[in-house]
């Protein structure tokens, strides 16, 4: 992994990291690097210092302006939403229609559950009156 300052056309200065020199050519060069603070996908790398241990400890850095806006009402009430969701119901993952037939025909303990289901998946259960909803958020992902 390498780490790259980089600032964007409206002189926007953010950090971002890659897996390395070649794939930030290669994103650049695709313009899939954005700036992380307006979106712009003119950006370039800055100049940089090395990251050096000196012994005393400093304040850590603040940007001048937010990069997100506090959430709307809308906002707030998706995540409220998506909290209430998945700490009263079980995450089943992809087996979600598997899961949700099982227990509409009582071969499952009845159960809230929330997963991920194939738009085919989840017009089949719907044909069968299996009552199941979607959802207006995607499920937490672990990432590397």
């Amino acid at each position: 992994m390498i780490r790259y300052s980089l600032k964007c056309a409206e002189g926007h200065a953010f950090d971002s990291w890659f897996q390395s020199a070649d794939a930030y050519t290669k994103l650049a060069g695709a313009g899939m690097v954005n700036c992380a603070v307006c979106g712009s996908p003119q950006v370039e790398k800055a100049l940089m210092a090395p990251q050096v241990q000196h012994g005393r400890e400093t304040e850590p850095a603040t940007a001048e302006h937010p990069l997100a806006a506090p959430a709307s009402a809308a906002e707030q009430a998706l995540a409220e939403l998506k909290r209430k969701i998945e700490g009263n119901s079980e995450y089943v993952g992809m087996n979600f229609a598997a899961e949700a037939r099982a227990m509409h025909e009582g071969d499952a303990p009845e159960r809230a559950i929330y997963g991920e289901a194939k738009a085919e998946e989840a017009r089949a259960l719907i044909e069968d009156g299996v009552p199941v909803t979607p959802l207006p958020f995607l499920p937490n992902r672990k990432t590397n």
